[in-house]
């Protein structure tokens, strides 16, 4: 009986094992990919989305909002040290947006955007001497249709 239960132990690792192996390569596939977010609107009439800050992440990274319409979105920071920021910047689409996001916290903003395009959502934070949490890729794309 004991070698049976040590055949079943041995098949079953095996099988967990090929299984990541197969699933394995489809994760680091996508693992660049952007994941597309259309912000839901809500009964009374703003778009809502909550969006995690992470290390050097936003998650989700890609929003899709209605122009004309109201946006509130909230940055909620998963780290317990590293303090983050989100910018959305566009002069020419009158988006100025700049909030501080302090470790562990969350923050709302709200707005109303008016001309459609894509534009950059990042976060500016660094260190003396390293590189900007947005060259580290903390950066997320906000698309107004």
């Amino acid at each position: 009986m004991a070698i049976q239960v040590r055949t079943a132990c041995k098949y079953q690792f095996i099988e967990i094992f090929l299984t990541m192996g197969l699933l394995m390569p489809g994760s680091l596939l996508f693992a660049d990919s952007p994941l597309t977010v259309s912000v839901p609107v809500g009964s009374d009439g703003i778009q809502r989305a909550v969006i995690q800050a992470d290390s050097y992440a936003f998650t989700p990274h890609h929003l899709v909002v209605t122009a004309g319409q109201p946006v509130e979105l909230t940055f909620k920071s998963v780290t317990w040290v590293v303090p983050h920021n989100v910018i959305i910047d566009d002069p020419q689409s009158g988006l100025h947006i700049r909030e501080e996001i302090p470790a562990g916290e969350s923050r709302t903003i709200m707005f109303t955007p008016r001309v459609m395009g894509s534009f950059a959502i990042y976060c500016d934070k660094k260190l003396p001497f390293m590189k900007s949490h947005r060259e580290k890729g903390q950066e997320g794309v906000l698309e107004v249709q």
